[in-house]
């Protein structure tokens, strides 16, 4: 469970009820992450996609039912699916061996993962998350970027 979970729990049932200040305080405890882990993914480009994934998020957060960790892994499942949107409409794949020094100095859980990455250079945990199979460095941005536990991951990338 994440640091900021509760309070994400919080923000977001008041933003359900249609509380802007809710709604803010969700999205600036789900941005960082969430923006890293698309610029995994897309580079450049993350701050497009990530805009049309809160779009969507914005539009659909009547229907999304669950906790504060819940709300993280619904927001990344839909921030995946547009950056896979994005990569088809420009025929690329995934750029995952892309992480950048902002993504390494955002604050994990106690986890074995963050705790192997915090202490790697930024070149050095590039290069090994570079060597990893794209559903396997996915699954790393998932846990360490976006912070969530393993089954949630699972669940992201389907």
């Amino acid at each position: 469970m994440g640091v900021h979970d509760a309070e994400l729990g919080a923000a977001v049932d008041r933003a359900q009820q249609g509380d802007d200040e809710g709604f803010a305080i969700a999205y600036r405890l789900v941005q960082p992450g969430l923006i890293g882990y698309v610029r995994g993914l897309v580079g450049d480009d993350a701050e497009d996609v990530a805009s049309e994934a809160w779009l969507e998020i914005a539009r659909d957060l009547g229907r999304f039912r669950g906790d504060g960790a819940g709300f993280r892994g619904w927001t990344a499942t839909i921030a995946r699916h547009r950056a896979l949107d994005h990569l088809r409409r420009q025929k690329r794949r995934p750029r995952t061996s892309l992480l950048e020094q902002d993504m390494l100095e955002l604050p994990g859980g106690h986890d074995t993962a963050a705790a192997v990455l915090e202490k790697l250079s930024t070149e050095q945990a590039l290069e090994l998350i570079g060597s990893l199979p794209r559903d396997q460095a996915e699954a790393v941005l998932l846990r360490v970027v976006v912070g969530l536990d393993g089954p949630a991951s699972a669940r992201v990338l389907g």
